[in-house]
């Protein structure tokens, strides 16, 4: 479980380790430093596309729970032009912890996060801030849905690196909402270091891109932050903007 500081979050210890594959979607095996091999559980449900190829460094965690089958998480890969976080539960926490403790100009005026907000009759979103304590109603809140990109070409981060029609579905709650007058946020955090900028990944799911574009235009603001991995001292911080392009 990771820790909380006021910049972000600690991670638990790392150990090193070499990928072997990854497969069934949530496995990877891995072969520590001392050859062993081990079986961890991968915390991602996406593709990996660029991120996953054998050979590679990896970190894992370690968890001495007796209700886990696989007592590894894959944590980080190391690839040639930056570390990569593959824990996807990380961005949610990061971002939540980062709002909390002021340190997203964007989100300065607000005083309450909530997460795992219920809106409408299906769907979750996030997070949902307000100003005077967690009201849906009074004053106006603020809602957003993270989304963990780790997808970098040349310099260009995309997402998704699938078909999702979840995504499609969130970016659907979120223009109701804006339709009905509330602060709506499409926040895409690059868990990565190497991203210049963030596009829509139209050659992977153009339904996406587009319903993204449309989303934009109707009032959806879009925000793109990377992030800072510090091995040695088992940090991740909330980075940078990333300019996007639609």
């Amino acid at each position: 479980m990771q820790g909380t500081y006021s910049n972000g979050l600690i991670l638990p210890d790392l150990i090193p380790g070499k990928l072997i594959k990854r497969y069934k979607r949530f496995l990877a095996d891995v072969e520590l430093e001392n050859g062993e091999v081990v079986t961890a559980h991968c915390p991602n449900t996406g593709t990996m596309k660029a991120c996953s190829e054998p050979g590679r460094k990896v970190y894992l965690s370690f968890h001495d729970n007796p209700k886990r089958k696989y007592k590894y998480t894959w944590e980080i890969i190391k690839m040639p032009t930056s570390l990569v976080g593959v824990n996807t539960l990380i961005p949610n926490r990061l971002v939540y912890h980062s709002i909390k403790a002021g340190r997203l100009e964007p989100f300065a005026e607000y005083d309450e996060v909530r997460s795992e907000v219920k809106v409408g009759e299906k769907h979750r979103l996030d997070l949902m801030l307000s100003k005077n304590g967690p009201n849906p109603y009074y004053p106006d809140p603020c809602y957003i849905e993270i989304k963990n990109c780790s997808l970098v070409e040349d310099g260009t981060a995309f997402f998704p690196d699938a078909v999702t029609v979840r995504g499609r579905n969130h970016l659907m709650e979120l223009q109701r909402l804006a339709f009905s007058g509330f602060r709506t946020v499409m926040f895409f955090l690059v868990n990565r270091m190497d991203a210049k900028i963030f596009k829509p990944a139209d050659h992977i799911d153009p339904a996406y891109g587009k319903e993204l574009r449309k989303a934009y235009q109707n009032g959806i603001e879009i925000i793109v932050y990377d992030v800072s991995i510090d091995l040695d001292q088992r940090k991740v911080v909330l980075r940078k903007p990333v300019p996007f392009q639609l």
